[in-house]
């Protein structure tokens, strides 16, 4: 299928990778079904679900239950073009869906159980959803707005239909043709799917993305997790998120890999999380650094990790003590990474490359990146910048089309031939990335930019800290100073003399001029449904309070 190129070096990987589009590229036809007829029985995923039961799902399964699907809903007059919203938690149902969707040539949205039905009903009408695929545990949901939302018409439900207005999946695919054949060419530019942004600054965007953005995650699958023909991979993502594709779908089997998904339920557990990975083997791990964080905090030599060769991160800021206690604990470092919504893998450490704990890497092959200034100039190694990508030798496969409907949001991004990620850092003298925040987010106090992040990452050494999110409130001297609005931990209680021993503390950690002279305390932190914490929020919150 895809043959995996061996390189030593990532100078050698930067210059020798090549990745070839295939005309009118469609992934469940021209990868999965190509692979069902190679690897007919093979595994191709293994599922966990939440009672611990593992079942296991050939290549040839999710072709003909992929096809059987496509040839039910166009029966339910679904059509090319036409946006469904899918909300399945990690049920197996979701990737037979979205392959169904592929093939169908209708677009599919992924979207998170988390979602009230207020949320529901705002992106069904901003998208003009025709379609849901949903879990029973969401129909009651869909039921309480789908009189406010005129496009929707076809309601599929994976489980036990509640009323009439309800197909069950079951049911509408068993007796339909495991042949699919569409009635119109389906791939290439056409649009694939859309995610929603997580709306950390405001009302979620429509991300649109054509048939070639799978493509896009060669790269993720085959070099970032490193995988090979039959490893194990699981990320931790729920399939609402980008992250899910990232990890759990595209890469990972264009690289032969099979797709791990254990379906939890609930809060998340890091010693049911540790029991899994043990008893299935898992070759290459992805999880975003606050899952290694509570990961560390058990007694790692209670379970047989000695399956596990390779370990990824991505999302957040990864601290330097959660790197070394994994390092420590397994042996093996951890590769971190950087990409958004709106694009594949720009950034990351590859197999062949040290990591540096902290930093994100270098540029993935294809994308051509860059450190600009407030007037669009390239900034100096060592200087601080917006993280660009420049589109002079053609659009990187995997960048996004633009936010669908919304043309004046997608030209303040894309101008001038740069893609401007909103995001800042800094590269150093071996061409290392180190990510700083959003450009939004960064504080301006006395002369000094601080990155929230930074402080962050010290604050969440100190043992009483759980979770922080640091901004800056105004300050008639400093212009900005720096605040931590801070979660404790169990058997910590706000005290002067706790919040002395936190700021001497991030003194101690980071340079001392970035340490929060304001510290505040709270039972929780704003965030949105993807778990991002809403700086603005807090923001606009402390300028009424400190204005």
């Amino acid at each position: 299928m895809f043959l995996k190129q061996k390189f030593s070096s990532y100078e050698e990987f930067r210059s020798g990778f090549n990745l070839e589009i295939p005309e009118n590229f469609n992934f469940a036809f021209d990868v999965m079904d190509k692979l069902a007829k190679e690897k007919q029985d093979e595994i191709a995923m293994i599922h966990v679900d939440d009672a611990k039961v593992r079942r296991e799902y050939s290549y040839a399964y999710f072709a003909r239950e992929s096809s059987k699907l496509a040839n039910a809903l166009a029966k339910q007059g679904l059509k090319k073009g036409d946006r469904v919203m899918i909300v399945l938690y990690r049920r197996v149902e979701f990737w037979t869906t979205m392959l169904a969707l592929h093939k169908l040539g209708a677009v599919a949205v992924p979207s998170p159980a988390l979602l009230t039905a207020k949320d529901i009903s705002f992106r069904v009408n901003f998208a003009k959803i025709k379609a849901v695929v949903v879990d029973e545990s969401i129909t009651a949901r869909i039921d309480e707005i789908k009189s406010e939302c005129p496009s929707l018409d076809i309601f599929i439900v994976a489980g036990n239909a509640p009323n009439s207005t309800w197909k069950e999946l079951d049911e509408i695919v068993a007796k339909e043709s495991e042949n699919f054949s569409p009635s119109s060419k389906v791939g290439g530019n056409d649009t694939l799917l859309i995610f929603f942004s997580s709306g950390t600054t405001g009302l979620p965007k429509m991300v649109e993305h054509d048939h070639n953005y799978p493509l896009g995650h060669l790269v993720t699958g085959m070099y970032w997790h490193d995988l090979e023909p039959g490893d194990i991979h699981l990320t931790v993502a729920d399939t609402g998120w980008g992250k899910a594709v990232w990890g759990k779908f595209y890469g990972q089997w264009m690289s032969g890999a099979i797709v791990f998904v254990y379906d939890f339920r609930g809060k998340f557990s890091p010693s049911d999380l540790l029991g899994v990975i043990s008893e299935h083997k898992i070759s290459t791990f992805c999880a975003p650094p606050t899952v290694y964080r509570f990961l560390v905090r058990e007694d790692l030599t209670k379970y047989d990790l000695s399956s596990l060769r390779h370990c990824t991160t991505a999302g957040e800021l990864l601290n330097e003590s959660v790197f070394e206690a994994w390092k420590s604990a397994l042996g093996i470092p951890l590769y971190e990474g950087y990409g958004q919504t709106e694009t594949t893998l720009q950034i990351a450490t590859f197999p062949f490359m040290k990591p540096k704990p902290g930093s994100i890497g270098k540029p993935t092959p294809g994308w051509d990146i860059v450190l600009l200034n407030d007037e669009g100039e390239e900034v100096l190694p060592g200087e601080e910048g917006e993280i660009c990508v420049r589109l002079k030798d053609g659009r990187p496969v995997g960048l996004f089309l633009g936010y669908m409907d919304e043309p004046d949001k997608t030209a303040k991004v894309i101008k001038d031939g740069v893609y401007h990620t909103g995001d800042k850092a800094w590269m150093d003298e071996d061409g290392y990335f180190w990510f700083l925040g959003r450009v939004d987010d960064l504080i301006k106090s006395s002369g000094y930019r601080i990155g929230p992040f930074e402080v962050e990452s010290a604050l969440i050494t100190h043992p009483a800290v759980v979770e922080a999110a640091v901004t800056g409130v105004p300050d008639p001297v400093r212009g900005q100073a720096v605040k931590a609005t801070i979660v404790l931990a169990s058997g910590y209680e706000p005290s002067e003399e706790l919040t002395k021993d936190i700021q001497n503390h991030v003194k101690k950690v980071t340079a001392p001029y970035k340490y929060p002279r304001i510290v505040e305390y709270v039972k929780e932190l704003p965030k949105t449904i993807s778990g991002k914490i809403k700086r603005a929020e807090i923001r606009a919150k402390d300028m009424e309070k400190y204005k």
